[in-house]
């Protein structure tokens, strides 16, 4: 069965975080592409949603590839320099910084709310990408420990938005209990607080793909749970001291969001994936500001490591239902 085959046979897979959720839709829509070699070349932004009803029209911003900040297209080349030696001790930092974050308690009846800013891809699939115009996503994950078949909710809006305005759920045709699939602030807390043991529970839930290593794959798992939920500051603390135990993660001294703030940004490359990703924090408190994600893909003319994801956490928040925003953003 291939990669493809099987993420058609398992719909549960789509209920997952947005960086995975990218990856999973450039393997599905490569293989498909090459099944159907005879056949016009699909859009890249034809979703998933789309092929596979049960993967819910909610996946709307979650399966975007998304490029470059500036607007002038993707950005190329090699990497900005990175140290090795910087990214343990910058971790540590930005560990010590969250143990001393305030508590936020949520309950099983509440939902986590996280505004984010994101650019996507509106060329085709198999050519180079076209960046669209920069515009807001807003996520409600349940907290209800379930297991549930819609796990959260998601709304675009702005130029370039998928279904803009609308909001829809991110869904499974069989019921997902609490896990790296719906990771709820109480399975959350449950998790070792000791970096050795979180890394090696990691090291199991964790789900390579074909020719991604392990270590690529916590270093994804933990970016999703680092960027989509609010979680007690010791488990935070633990998740970014596991990251610094991962070989060959590494530092950037200066990373850019999709917000256009400039940060520290950490990155692990994995020789054998064409992928990286990078988490931007604040240079002086270390809060997380969002992400990015490369791709070097010869087959669509992409010869070099190309920005191909950017994405900036504007709010992250506790509310009580769907739909519900913070005041402060109700009032933007």
């Amino acid at each position: 069965m291939s990669e493809a085959e099987e993420l058609l046979s398992t719909p549960a897979e789509w209920d997952l975080p947005p960086e995975r959720h990218r990856h999973f839709k450039d393997v599905l829509m490569q293989q498909i592409d090459h099944d159907t070699a005879v056949t016009p070349r699909r859009s890249r932004f034809l979703r998933p949603a789309v092929l596979v009803p049960l993967a819910s029209a909610a996946l709307t911003g979650a399966l975007l590839v998304t490029l470059s900040v500036d607007g002038r297209g993707p950005a190329t080349g090699p990497a900005p320099a990175a140290t090795a030696a910087g990214a343990s001790v910058t971790l540590n930092r930005i560990a010590t910084a969250a143990m001393a974050s305030d508590t936020v308690r949520v309950r099983d009846d509440q939902f986590v709310y996280v505004r984010t800013l994101e650019r996507s891809n509106t060329g085709s699939f198999t050519g180079p990408v076209r960046l669209g115009a920069l515009h807001t996503e807003e996520r409600w994950t349940s907290q209800d420990p379930g297991p549930l078949r819609v796990t959260g909710w998601i709304r675009a809006s702005g130029k370039d938005a998928i279904m803009p305005g609308q909001m829809g759920p991110i869904e499974s045709t069989d019921p997902v209990p609490v896990g790296v699939d719906h990771p709820t602030y109480r399975w959350l807390a449950s998790l070792p607080t000791d970096p050795d043991a979180l890394l090696a529970r990691l090291r199991e839930e964790a789900r390579p793909v074909e020719g991604e290593s392990r270590d690529q794959a916590v270093f994804s798992l933990i970016g999703d749970l680092i960027g989509g939920t609010i979680m007690p500051p010791a488990n935070a603390a633990a998740f970014y001291k596991a990251a610094a135990k991962l070989p060959g993660v590494r530092e950037i001294p200066d990373a850019v969001d999709a917000a256009g703030r400039h940060g520290i940004a950490i990155t692990l490359d994995d020789t054998g994936f064409a992928t990286r990703y990078e988490w931007i924090f604040d240079k002086e408190t270390f809060a997380l500001l969002g992400a990015r994600f490369y791709i070097t893909d010869p087959d669509r003319g992409i010869t070099t490591e190309t920005l191909a994801g950017t994405s900036a956490v504007m709010e992250t928040a506790v509310v009580g239902g769907k739909g519900e925003v913070p005041a402060r953003a109700a009032a933007r």
